[in-house]
């Protein structure tokens, strides 16, 4: 059986184009990738079998895999909303929608926990820097004085940061265990109350709570503790904000 016969001329023959290989690019795969099986399946090597692209060729745009976390890291910052503040009243709406945008941001990419303590010292990315700016017009308008709108910023971001580490992790092991959140809470129920046995506060609260649902309670102690942090700020002596 005769095989395909070529074609009589070469502008005649099918082509596949394959998408320019761009930072853009590459860094939304790494994205991709991290999101599906987490920040250790990263590899330039990995990366570039789903490109389809040798290393050498994503070598001209990234130098290793620690500055591709930084784009990546700085990929993700971009999801984050400043809610806009003009008037001082509503400062705290305003952070409020910050923290709990970068709340939803990690939730969304779990593996930006572990990438965080290692993208350096100075967050220089184009996101990054656009978020503080939203965040120093905020305390701002809310008449912070300039020396403390740095130590507030840090302050929150700290919070939200320590917060959405602590619940990401919890995330990623029930997604690891292909069970719901509530499921997972069950089956820990028993291991919970054996350790409880010689600590009868902590399990006297437990009992008074009953069932819970598990989502409502990590909704509510992030909220208690931002609005804690956030009554604190409000009570320094600042330009009449409330």
């Amino acid at each position: 059986m005769a095989g395909p016969q070529p074609s009589p001329t070469v502008w005649a023959r099918p082509r596949r184009e394959r998408p320019a290989l761009t930072v853009e690019r590459i860094v939304d795969e790494a994205v991709s990738l991290m999101d599906a099986e987490g920040i250790d399946a990263l590899t330039m090597r990995a990366l570039g079998a789903r490109l389809g692209a040798g290393a050498t060729s994503m070598y001209r745009h990234v130098a290793n895999r620690e500055e591709l976390l930084e784009l990546a890291v700085d990929r993700a910052y971009a999801e984050i909303r400043v809610p806009r503040c003009e008037q001082p009243e509503h400062w705290r709406e305003a952070v409020s929608g910050y923290a709990r945008s970068m709340r939803s941001m990690v939730a969304r990419h779990g593996w930006i926990a572990a990438a965080l303590p290692g993208v350096g010292l100075y967050y220089l990315g184009p996101n990054v820097l656009r978020l503080s700016e939203s965040l120093n017009q905020v305390f701002e308008v809310a008449g912070f004085p300039a020396a403390e709108i740095d130590m507030a910023i840090t302050a929150v971001l700290g919070y939200a940061v320590g917060m959405c580490v602590a619940e990401s992790a919890w995330l990623t092991k029930v997604g690891r265990s292909g069970k719901s959140e509530q499921e997972c809470l069950a089956e820990l129920q028993p291991v919970i109350e054996r350790a409880l046995a010689d600590h009868p506060r902590i399990a006297q609260l437990r009992a008074a709570r009953g069932e819970v649902d598990i989502r409502a309670v990590r909704d509510a102690k992030f909220n208690y503790g931002l609005d804690r942090m956030l009554d604190g700020l409000r009570s320094r002596p600042i330009g009449g904000a409330a």
